[in-house]
């Protein structure tokens, strides 16, 4: 019997909308999806589905602030969010001079248009205020990180695959719950690492520029695609200590953050394959 949960990533509110409002159909609409995608990864037939994922932590309730903004309309918080990973990306903040913060978001947003087409501007319109939101504290920190734990240990899962937005939850979930412990936590196009947005405004905050696995996680695994723009860095053991290996895969340079490629890639196969025979 298969003993995983997902925990998903950003951009998965309309789940919700389309449940009529709820957390439990949305959750059970993802997992279908998910069970799909991973179904096609370990070499089953496109259109079928096994049962992999026993439910997925679904979050993303607790972190809407309405529709997706066009960036120069994006509140304060999510435009720092944005500036401060465009920059990671080599952002033009030598012709910002005098600019106003929308001002900079402006620019910001013509030049990842341009360098990396409406993909990149779509995602950054989900991607800034989720984790301007999470990381900003309060009750929706809070009530995404215990909404995750309380999955966990309901299920009380061998592993856990965790995406994007969604690894920093669960790191954040399995340090706040010591007492939940899983065999295996894979993370797959995770920003845990990133400098400015994410990385120092981790609880528990890194040490001396180091974090940690969660002590109830046995094993780490991080896979991350060469091009996906969330994942910087890619390679986590760069900056966390306990991360068994660093996967480097390559799912579509136009598609380079989904859970669909993730799953559908292969990259996984060889540590969950364990979990789902």
């Amino acid at each position: 019997m298969t003993s995983i949960v997902g925990v998903h990533g950003i951009g998965k509110y309309h789940y919700y909308e389309d449940a009529g409002g709820s957390a439990d159909g949305a959750a059970a609409a993802v997992r279908a999806k998910w069970n799909a995608y991973l179904h096609q990864g370990l070499g089953g037939r496109a259109g079928g589905a096994g049962d992999y994922f026993t439910e997925i932590a679904y979050y993303a309730h607790h972190l809407h602030s309405g529709p997706p903004r066009p960036v120069r309309q994006m509140a304060t918080p999510s435009k720092l969010v944005f500036a401060d990973w465009a920059a990671q990306l080599g952002g033009p903040f030598r012709d910002a001079a005098g600019e106003s913060l929308t001002g900079i978001a402006h620019l910001l947003a013509e030049w990842l248009l341009a360098r990396l087409g409406p993909a990149a501007v779509r995602f950054a319109q989900d991607f800034c205020p989720e984790v301007a939101t999470y990381l900003g504290g309060g009750a929706p920190r809070v009530r995404a990180r215990d909404t995750v734990a309380d999955v966990i240990r309901r299920r009380r899962p061998r592993a856990v695959v965790a995406h994007s937005l969604g690894s920093v939850v669960t790191y954040e979930a399995l340090w706040a719950h010591p007492d939940l412990s899983v065999d295996l936590l894979v993370t797959l196009g995770s920003p845990l690492g990133m400098r400015r947005v994410v990385f120092e405004r981790l609880a528990p905050v890194p040490v001396r520029g180091r974090g940690a696995r969660p002590p109830g996680v046995r094993r780490w695994i991080n896979i991350a695609d060469k091009d996906d723009i969330a994942a910087i860095p890619a390679a986590l053991a760069s900056c966390f200590d306990g991360v068994e290996r660093d996967v480097s895969c390559d799912i579509d340079w136009l598609d380079f953050h989904t859970v669909r490629n993730y799953l559908r890639c292969g990259g996984a196969n060889e540590y969950l394959k364990p979990f789902v025979a």
